[in-house]
């Protein structure tokens, strides 16, 4: 198991009872893992592991189908993930700089988890809004347009001891 502690004993066992509760579907694999993911916030090779043993199948499959869709992650990510476009129309406007400022003010290095485990910084190719250029999206729904470097502090400060 990940780490031998009490929270992730729990983990396991409610990826467990979500494993039973599709015993006998067809298909289960990618479910598993977003429900893996979800609880774990990432999927490391030991819940990797435990999900090929649990569905009776080579983790060789289980890893094929966590590298080939984008969306599961093999390293840890932060509570809030920033997301900063960096596409052209984004990039053109100055969201190295709103990067910059992200990576100075968390002290984290790009995809880097923040030491609490509240943060984790990603440079994207496109949000779809590049009318408000540059933009930050925190999280699945949080977007911030027109982002200059001195309102990064405001965005992060919003989001800090949520989620801890």
């Amino acid at each position: 198991m990940l780490a031998v502690c009490e929270k992730h004993v729990e983990l396991y066992k409610e990826l467990d009872a979500y494993i039973e509760s599709l015993k006998g579907k067809k298909g289960i694999l990618i479910n598993v893992l977003h429900k893996a993911q979800e609880l774990f916030g990432w999927l490391p090779k030991e819940v990797q592991t435990h999900v090929a043993e649990k569905l009776k199948i080579p983790p060789s499959v289980v890893y094929g189908v966590i590298t080939f869709y984008n969306f599961f992650s093999t390293k840890p990510k932060g509570k809030h993930q920033i997301k900063i476009c960096l596409g052209t129309a984004c990039y053109v406007k100055g969201a190295d700089r709103v990067m910059e400022r992200f990576l100075n003010e968390l002290n984290v290095k790009e995809g880097e988890v923040t030491k609490d485990g509240n943060f984790s910084v990603h440079g994207v190719r496109c949000l779809g809004a590049c009318s408000m250029a540059p933009v930050v999206l925190v999280g699945e729904k949080e977007f911030f347009g027109k982002v200059t470097p001195d309102m990064v502090p405001g965005i992060i400060k919003k989001f800090q001891g949520e989620g801890k």
